[in-house]
């Protein structure tokens, strides 16, 4: 089959975007798998399917590259309105966005006729552990200890876990260069802790009103930025009294580049930031993918 997609990036997160308004694509999960591969197919961190929606104005469907759907992606839901604005698909802003973790709210800063930027209201953080979910001793897991085998080696590391409609485990480093992102965000991902796997976040910070950090996401490995995994780093941040504040942005750095997070005092988390399409394309997915 011929697929046609748009490659967009919202501070180097990309994926390959589907207009499915008329029909969904077959085995989506498949397909993300064939064409996330980098350097042996178009390469991407996975797949987003923007389909009709009897609750919002549309509704978005996301994979990871390794095929599994993912419940919600920020970066993706900037995308998807920049996707549905600069093509002609609405005239509306903001809009709202069904998701597998509630209904989101997008407004959008344009220039020439085309998004530049996108605000997504996120939603309220969650962390109570067995909606994350977590299997832990308490009702929460803030700045608590965690114990995982590393290398055969027990090792401990102290984090903030929660959920934004997806679960995540936000940790402090002294040197977020050398932390170890993949070897130990891949054994807390598969941990016994979290029986849905989880988001890690490696958090340096820099000032009172910017960090930076790094995220293995799951079932996707390391990303460039994490929508969601930037809000559950406001979330700890500000909860822990280590940077930023309430109804005020605070800058978080992913790889890829900056996002700005807005814990607000009605317990909403504001995440203002880029979207960018790169490119228009087609490409043969192979009848054996899909079949």
């Amino acid at each position: 089959m011929k697929l046609k997609f748009t490659k967009m990036q919202g501070c180097g997160n990309d994926y390959l975007y589907v207009n499915c308004m008329e029909q969904m694509i077959p085995h989506p999960e498949k397909i993300s798998e064939y064409v996330s591969p980098r350097h042996l197919s178009v390469g991407s961190d996975g797949l987003i399917c923007i389909c009709p929606s009897d609750k919002a104005d549309f509704r978005m469907r996301m994979y990871n590259a390794d095929g599994s759907e993912g419940k919600m992606c920020g970066n993706g839901a900037r995308c998807i309105a920049k996707y549905v604005y600069d093509k002609g698909l609405t005239r509306k802003n903001p809009i709202t966005l069904e998701t597998r973790s509630g209904l989101k709210r997008i407004s959008m800063e344009t220039s020439n006729g085309k998004v530049t930027e996108a605000t997504v209201d996120m939603g309220i953080p969650v962390p109570d552990t067995p909606s994350i979910p977590m299997k832990w001793k308490a009702p929460i897991c803030q700045d608590d200890t965690i114990e995982v085998m590393v290398s055969g080696k027990a090792v401990k590391v102290r984090g903030t876990a929660v959920s934004m409609g997806n679960p995540h485990f936000v940790t402090v480093v002294d040197d977020l260069a050398t932390a170890p992102v993949e070897a130990v965000g891949k054994v807390i991902e598969h941990s016994e802790y979290f029986p849905e796997r989880v988001n890690v976040e490696f958090v340096q910070i820099v000032n009172e009103n910017y960090v930076k950090f790094r995220v293995w996401e799951r079932g996707s490995g390391e990303t460039m930025a994490c929508g969601t995994g930037a809000c559950a780093v406001a979330y700890a941040m500000v909860t822990l009294g280590l940077a930023g504040r309430r109804d005020a942005f605070l800058n978080v750095e992913a790889v890829g580049g900056l996002l700005k997070l807005n814990y607000q005092g009605n317990g909403h988390i504001m995440m203002k930031g880029p979207a960018v399409t790169v490119y228009d394309a087609e490409m043969d997915i192979p009848d054996s993918v899909i079949l």
